[in-house]
């Protein structure tokens, strides 16, 4: 399978056209004169302007590829020297601080989002350093309440939560939603007794499921999972046909599966790229016995047996794709030959005609009705032949589904 990637991404990268010339610069092009070709460029191609021209998104994203190597000195500098060999796609996973972009580059990262281009982020280390210092003061969430707030992007609210002994035992989630599919994490933050700081132990990027966006922490006293979509979007967006095989490998322990009773400090963190978020926390008490926690329980299991028996199964699917090209190659192979020799036949049998034998008689008359009726029937048949052949081999592409005409 990893052979296979490899392979994929070289074939990728030949296809590929020289970034320099994507954006239409020299290589000795100065960092302005590159920033200037690729507005151009994307004010141009951009999917605003070109709503109904699916080739203009395309050279869009192309040119935002371009732009997003040949911008950072160090991997111009590799691209330059080694090509795309030297382009680490893997690079394209990193988490993101938005906090430490301009204003320029956070809007571009907030259109290759739009596109569909994953972006992981993190959180800020403003946010980071504001909890470790100790000067943060939580507001109080009530259990069975909820609170309603906007945050700022890279910002965060802190929220308080105390549990006493028995409702730590018998669990407790915290939920936070948007109605407006803002983007967001959901933070659990652990005491440091010596400076009273707090260090950031756990978090929940929030998916957007029907019209909103939601996020929960459990902590129900057995191993519970967190999905992240984004884990293998870069593969899924590479090979979107066998997307299935990479669906669930954001499927991922959570680190804190239980509380202990006292004061426990969660926060909503804005991960909006330009705007702040809007959202709604609330703290829920899990009672005894709950048949929810069952559920989970079981669905959980589910997932992680089903994700064992996809990733099983990816081997026999390609090992299959991988047969299925070698007979449709054979059954096309073994076609062609049979036409090839099927018209070698019919070309014979014009050779047995009384000219070309020496036979008694003179040669039919070219003018006279019958040698033209015979000229034109010899015509219409090669004629019919030749549509029979461009008809079957017609047929024949039909054999191939659309993820194995890119292999």
């Amino acid at each position: 399978m990893a052979s296979t990637a490899a392979e994929g991404e070289e074939a990728q990268a030949a296809t590929r056209r020289d970034l320099y010339e994507v954006l239409g610069v020299a290589r000795e092009a100065t960092d302005d004169e590159i920033k200037s070709a690729y507005k151009k460029l994307a004010l141009r191609y951009h999917p605003d302007k070109n709503a109904n021209d699916p080739e203009a998104t395309d050279k869009f994203k192309e040119v935002a590829f371009a732009y997003s190597i040949l911008s950072d000195p160090d991997k111009r500098h590799q691209y330059t020297i080694r090509g795309f060999d030297a382009v680490n796609m893997e690079d394209l996973d990193d988490s993101l601080d938005l906090s430490g972009l301009s204003t320029f580059n956070t809007a571009m990262v907030a259109l290759f989002s739009k596109l569909g281009v994953p972006i992981k982020t993190s959180v800020s280390q403003a946010v980071l350093e504001e909890a470790l210092s100790g000067t943060v003061t939580p507001r109080t969430l009530p259990l069975g309440g909820s609170i309603s707030d906007r945050v700022e992007k890279q910002r965060a609210h802190f929220y308080s939560v105390t549990l006493t002994e028995e409702q730590a035992r018998n669990g407790l989630v915290v939920r936070a939603t948007s109605s407006a599919s803002g983007k967001f994490k959901l933070l659990y933050f652990d005491w440091r007794s010596e400076t009273g700081g707090l260090d950031l132990s756990m978090q929940e990027s929030s998916i957007k499921y029907g019209k909103a966006s939601q996020a929960c922490l459990f902590f129900l006293g057995f191993q519970c999972y967190r999905y992240d979509p984004t884990a293998s979007a870069l593969e899924m967006a590479r090979d979107p046909e066998t997307a299935l095989f990479y669906r669930l490998d954001g499927l991922s322990k959570c680190e804190v599966n239980e509380l202990k009773d006292g004061t426990h400090v969660f926060a909503v963190y804005g991960d909006n790229f330009l705007k702040s978020t809007s959202y709604t926390i609330e703290a829920v008490p899990v009672p005894p016995e709950s048949p929810a926690v069952a559920e989970l329980q079981c669905v959980e299991a589910e997932l992680l047996a089903k994700k064992e028996r996809v990733r099983k199964f990816e081997k026999e699917f390609r090992d299959a794709v991988a047969k299925y090209v070698e007979v449709v190659t054979q059954y096309n192979k073994e076609k062609e030959e049979v036409d090839d020799l099927l018209s070698t036949r019919f070309a014979t049998m014009d050779l047995f005609t009384s000219a070309n034998m020496g036979g008694a008689g003179p040669p039919a008359d070219p003018r006279s009705p019958s040698a033209a009726s015979l000229s034109e029937n010899g015509r219409a048949g090669s004629d019919d032949q030749q549509l029979q052949h461009q008809t079957s081999r017609s047929k024949s592409k039909k054999w191939f589904p659309s993820f194995l005409k890119t292999s």
